[in-house]
């Protein structure tokens, strides 16, 4: 779907609304949408309820709506079907999910903003297809819709005419996308200046995920294990080790961890100790070698695989991103910023 064009009209988004709506889930695709129109794009931007009154969105907040659903009766261009924190009790509502079904029929582009995903799933709109929700979500999204595809580290997923994304700013990326699909990556890019925002972010969201906490297991012996590499992850945790201290056997240690953590045990020590590394970058003013060690890496190299595998960001891109807003820091921490980005390097 390409706009890009000379003499092309103005495209039509519309975004629908619902009681309990997240704010900026429906704000932040309308800003970027109506930037563009400033920077060389053209959208006609509606919100669409219901019944056309105004709804109170989970901030307390109202917004007032353009159109009634069953007044939007022409083909057009983009639908946004925003999320909202009580999920759950929005796909009981049959009425909602009938409104996402009727405005996803006109629409040649259907997108969804953090839990809105939940809303195309219980709509029947993404069986068999790959999508994306907020960090929290993804395993309900999952576990609620088999049939669904979810890649919990994305930002935003298109599948088709279906496009998914991550939690609530999330929305804002893929709108980015939209723009520079309908209007080019200038125009894309000229709005994510304007905004102040990334065009495209660094790493997926698993760097938001909060910490981890050590997995539920029936085992009392496995239950002693895993408390083992919380509690120090920077220790020489082994399969031989951990199988030894437990008084089991290699192959009923890996075992146990297949069937009751569902991951391998190197896998698992290696997420408890990245998760332990991003607190100490967050928190602490350690070098990356000394974070690198304590936490069981042995090497700043070992620890910067390990953060591009996994999150995609080095270590000291994540540091510099987690720590702080940088406000206040401008001038005074200049030399500090460098330091970090030379050990980066030097990982």
């Amino acid at each position: 779907m390409n706009h890009n064009r000379p003499g092309a009209g103005p495209l039509t988004v519309t975004v629908l609304v619902f009681p309990g709506v997240r704010l900026l889930d429906v704000t932040g695709p309308i800003e970027v949408f109506t930037s563009a129109n400033d920077l060389g794009g053209r959208y006609r931007v509606r919100i669409a309820s219901e019944d056309g009154a105004a709804v109170i969105t989970s901030a307390g907040t109202r917004i007032s709506a353009d159109v009634r659903v069953d007044d939007v009766r022409e083909p057009y261009d983009v639908l946004v079907v925003p999320g909202g924190p009580e999920w759950e009790t929005l796909l009981k509502d049959d009425a909602l999910l009938e409104a996402v079904r009727r405005l996803h029929g006109l629409a040649r582009c259907t997108a969804s903003v953090c839990t809105g995903a939940f809303l195309l799933a219980g709509a029947g709109l993404l069986r068999g297809r790959r999508a994306v929700t907020h960090w929290r979500q993804s395993r309900q999204l999952a576990v609620r819709f088999p049939s669904v595809r979810v890649e919990p580290d994305a930002v935003f997923v298109r599948d088709g005419p279906m496009m998914t994304s991550a939690g609530v700013s999330a929305g804002i990326d893929l709108s980015l996308a939209l723009v520079e699909e309908h209007w080019g990556a200038r125009v894309a890019r000229a709005v994510a200046k304007d905004m102040v925002v990334f065009m495209q972010r660094p790493g997926g969201q698993s760097q938001f995920s909060v910490r981890s906490q050590v997995p539920h297991s029936r085992q009392e012996t496995l239950r002693r294990v895993l408390d083992a590499v919380a509690e120090n992850p920077g220790a020489p945790h082994t399969l031989a080790t951990m199988s030894r201290h437990a008084g089991l056997s290699v192959r009923h240690m890996s075992r146990l961890f297949d069937e009751e953590v569902g991951t391998t045990p190197a896998r698992y020590v290696e997420q408890v100790r990245l998760e332990a590394a991003q607190v100490l970058l967050e928190t602490g003013d350690d070098p990356l070698p000394v974070v690198a060690r304590r936490t069981g890496f042995g090497s700043a190299e070992s620890l910067r695989r390990a953060f591009v595998r996994h999150l995609g960001v080095t270590p000291g891109a994540f540091r510099s991103s987690f720590r702080t807003t940088g406000a206040g820091r401008a001038t005074a921490n200049s030399g500090e910023r460098e330091e970090e980005t030379e050990q980066d390097g030097q990982a």
